[in-house]
């Protein structure tokens, strides 16, 4: 019992000192008042503020007591900490580029200046795209499943964008949504700033666990479910078809409405049908080009029955008023010509040479992964704390991210998300490698 109080401490204190509540220089008591707070022996106290300052988040001054330092590790080491300092390698965040991406740019740009109506794109575009661009990507999406008209197809600003304009549009400040205990951060920023309450639903197996998401709608009067049925962020996982009609069955039953974000789905081979094509009238299905083609090419795609389209509408012009004409056209020329296709297939192939390659460096440890993602998640040893892995690989130069932005329950697991497609596959073998042996080191 000791033991669990003085690592529920060291985490209530590293929560604290990290989301700025104990602000850096913060005198912290001495360790016999820790003690004695908190009914623990002093030998116990000390080693409270032993295991802060391994973390990098306090530090002790003969004859002064400890204090708040400025934290080595960024808040949450999670993807919205895009600067990464020079030197480090990221495992942090996913920007998966192929070869050549440059010149098709210069390619398509070239053919851009060449010819159509420039004109037209120096102009407001409706707020959803014009017709012609929102039947491209009607298109598209068909190829992955997802049979929708064109007049039920909005084009944003990136996938980001349309998670926002959705919440928007279709929630309000104090709805309960159903999330995954470990989901996508950018769902919670959103959440918080739209000041949505979030109702965590454990995972069971390759999925949520639906008798958990059953249990919380007969006793909470959840609004809606946001969930990432085709390559989960960050557990990977795809859905099997029978899990999928029993949630859209839930959402039925409920008067939910289903948030489905798919982002990654592109890697997903053969996946079940999508959730928008089990429960239309409930779902906006929501996606992009950042990962399958680039992260700077900031165009979405989100799909909603035809009665919500118009609130949807009103949220984009509250925001970004219409997607930029000049990426828009060159993504539907994308679309259209196959490149989008191609770079997906190679884009799925350079993930397996990834995750293959993790196989090999992280051997021994246990790792969740899809065989085709570009994410990996490693729980780690019971007795390692994640905070201190993820410092001592900072030291090493390799950035990661900690559990604590995807975790949504108030228990954050110990383990690290491991981006694997912003790395050179060079770089990227030796800094798995230093993954494995700084677990190494802290689990023996």
């Amino acid at each position: 019992m000791a033991e669990a109080r003085y690592k529920q401490l060291v985490d209530e204190l590293a929560v604290e000192i990290r989301t700025g509540r104990l602000p850096p220089g913060t005198r912290l008591p001495t360790h016999r008042r820790l003690a004695e707070r908190h009914g623990l022996a002093l030998v116990t106290a000390s080693r409270v503020y032993a295991e802060l300052e391994a973390m990098g988040l306090v530090s002790g001054e003969v004859g002064r007591g400890t204090f708040v330092r400025e934290a080595a590790l960024p808040y949450g080491q999670g993807v919205d900490q895009q600067a990464v300092a020079a030197g480090l390698v990221d495992l942090n965040f996913n920007y998966p580029s192929l070869p050549g991406q440059a010149e098709l740019l210069r390619a398509a740009l070239r053919q851009i200046a060449a010819g159509g109506d420039l004109e037209a794109m120096l102009r407001y575009a409706p707020h959803g795209g014009r017709m012609h661009e929102r039947a491209c990507v009607a298109r598209h999406l068909a190829s992955r499943g997802l049979a929708a008209e064109a007049s039920s197809v909005l084009i944003v600003d990136g996938a980001q964008h349309g998670l926002a304009v959705t919440v928007m549009a279709l929630l309000q400040p104090g709805d309960v949504v159903a999330v995954d205990a470990l989901t996508y951060p950018g769902f919670k920023v959103l959440a918080e700033a739209q000041r949505l309450e979030l109702a965590p639903v454990p995972a069971a197996g390759q999925g949520p666990d639906l008798d958990a998401l059953e249990r919380l709608c007969a006793r909470r009067r959840v609004r809606a479910v946001y969930t990432m049925p085709t390559l989960h962020n960050p557990l990977g996982w795809v859905m099997s078809a029978t899990r999928r009609r029993r949630l859209a069955a839930i959402v039925r039953q409920h008067g939910l409405l289903v948030i489905e974000d798919a982002a990654y789905a592109f890697l997903a081979d053969n996946a079940p049908p999508p959730m928008a094509m089990l429960a239309p009238d409930h779902t906006v299905y929501v996606s992009g080009l950042s990962k399958s083609v680039a992260t700077g090419l900031r165009v979405g795609f989100v799909v909603a029955p035809q009665a919500w389209v118009p609130r949807i509408e009103r949220a984009i012009r509250a925001t970004t008023l219409c997607a930029p004409g000049v990426t828009t056209a060159i993504a539907c020329g994308w679309l259209e010509d196959g490149t989008v296709g191609r770079l997906e297939a190679e884009k799925r192939q350079d993930a397996a040479r990834r995750q293959s390659m993790a196989g090999a460096a992280l051997a021994g440890l246990r790792c969740v992964r899809h065989p085709s993602s570009y994410f990996a998640w490693l729980p780690l040893p019971e007795e390692v704390r994640a905070d201190r892995v993820a410092t001592a690989l900072m030291r090493e130069g390799v950035s990661v991210s900690t559990a604590e932005p995807f975790a949504t329950s108030r228990q954050v697991p110990h383990a690290l998300r491991l981006a694997l497609g912003s790395v050179a596959l060079d770089s990227l073998d030796s800094a798995l490698r230093a993954v494995r042996r700084v677990v190494g080191e802290y689990a023996f």
